[in-house]
């Protein structure tokens, strides 16, 4: 393509900006602005005709004149975000219907090749994010930005979207009886409301009202405070899997992500914060090593497949010798377990066989009748039916090998184990 010439011909369509005239041959020059590449070509094609320079004295037929305002969108998109705490964003554009015709109708009449030149919200998204970025201090980032600005041309405002933030760490459960999440009343769908036999409304006998199975949750002992750190609308809890109501997480604790969404805070103070959320959770849980983290972290977290340490206390339904208790510890030792779906969430869970292995098992007498077991495991092992069997669905067992009744009467987590995973990983933690 001869440049000058098809910049002749985009001229010749009437009064075209410097913008909308670079912007046709954005890909056959670099370095300028599509405005200063215009005006380039605008002089060196009346060089070349031997006439006289002059600059367009209409507004542009093709954006209408929107190619002088990325400095008005700009310090709108700045105002926007002026309350909110953010260090990366990015600008997109919703270009009016109209001005997309009037671009592909120029091309047209001027007879440009389709690959050619840079689309009129490609330009937009680059002048005034660039314009963003030195307003606001901050920079651009096209990947996963802390805020999205959309600018609506045919309205002529701006839109702003401002992405989650996260919290990473490991809590531990230190009261028995408390969800990891939010568990509504399945008989009331968390309404607390019931149908009274006469009609209208009454309470429901199921959650007494509450609308909850728990009346707290780690989920409820730990988000208010980063929610209100944050400043944002709503927080999601997600961790590494979970435990049992009725268990004890405790040791290490077990890592979970806190995503907090509209935040218009994002780089509260960890340590603080950590502080802050012990307080508040009043010795029922409490958390440790709270840092900021990406959203790559949430996945990390729902993926993880961790190997797990549990500590179980034991009831037996008959005597048991030390000897026997033993050489039934010696025999799960690196066991391979399989485990046909337990009895206790068959309602939840799919009908199937899992295979998972008995990585480390100790375990003694406390007298003939009670016991402690403490058993590593791989992520998935249910240890209350390792222990008793859960008449026959999970084989080998505990009680099957000895021969006798036993049940877990106390069960606490002492370790979660991400197997090669780190998460101290700084591609996953943010400073």
């Amino acid at each position: 393509m001869d440049v000058l010439s098809a910049a002749r011909r985009v001229i010749d369509e009437g009064p075209v900006c410097d913008a909308c005239l670079g912007r046709q041959f954005a890909d056959r020059s670099f370095g300028l602005s599509n405005s200063d590449r215009g005006h380039s070509l605008r002089v060196a094609v009346a060089l070349e005709d031997d006439a006289d320079f002059e600059e367009p004295n209409e507004e542009c037929w093709v954006c209408e004149g929107l190619t002088d305002d990325f400095e008005v969108y700009a310090e709108q998109v700045a105002d926007a975000l002026s309350d909110i705490d953010f260090e990366t964003y990015q600008v997109g554009t919703r270009t009016p219907p109209l001005i997309e015709e009037n671009e592909v109708l120029l091309r047209d009449l001027a007879d440009l090749p389709e690959d050619t030149g840079e689309l009129f919200k490609s330009e937009y998204n680059r002048e005034v994010g660039k314009r963003v970025g030195a307003l606001t201090d901050t920079e651009v980032d096209f990947e996963r930005p802390d805020v999205l600005a959309l600018l609506n041309l045919e309205r002529g405002d701006v839109d702003v979207q401002i992405n989650p933030a996260f919290v990473f760490g490991r809590y531990r459960k230190l009261e028995r009886d408390i969800p990891q999440t939010e568990w509504p009343c399945r008989e009331c769908g968390g309404s607390g409301k019931q149908l009274a036999e006469g009609g209208g409304e009454e309470p429901c006998d199921y959650c007494g009202g509450d609308g909850y199975l728990y009346s707290k949750s780690v989920e409820e002992l730990t988000t208010p405070p980063v929610l209100d750190a944050m400043d944002g609308d709503e927080a999601l809890f997600h961790g590494a899997g979970r435990e049992d109501v009725d268990a004890l997480m405790l040791g290490t604790g077990r890592p979970f992500v806190i995503e907090v969404k509209k935040p218009r805070r994002r780089t509260p103070d960890t340590d603080a914060l950590e502080a802050e959320i012990n307080e508040f959770a009043d010795d029922r849980a409490e958390v440790e090593g709270l840092r900021l983290a990406t959203h790559e972290m949430v996945e990390r977290v729902k993926e993880l497949d961790a190997s797990k340490t549990y500590r179980a206390q034991v009831e037996f339904d008959a005597p048991v010798s030390e000897d026997d208790l033993a050489n039934v510890v010696e025999e799960l030792q690196g066991a391979t377990i399989e485990q046909f779906t337990p009895n206790r969430v068959d309602h939840r869970r799919a009908n199937l066989t899992r295979v998972r292995e008995v990585y480390d098992i100790d375990g003694h007498l406390e007298d003939e009748t009670h016991g402690e077991v403490e058993i590593h495991g791989a992520g998935g092992l249910y240890i209350k039916e390792l222990v008793s069997g859960d008449e026959g669905r999970t084989e080998p067992s505990l009680a099957g090998l000895l021969g006798v009744g036993a049940e877990v009467t106390a069960l606490d987590v002492i370790a979660v184990e991400g197997e090669n995973e780190l998460f101290d990983d700084d591609e996953y933690l943010r400073e």
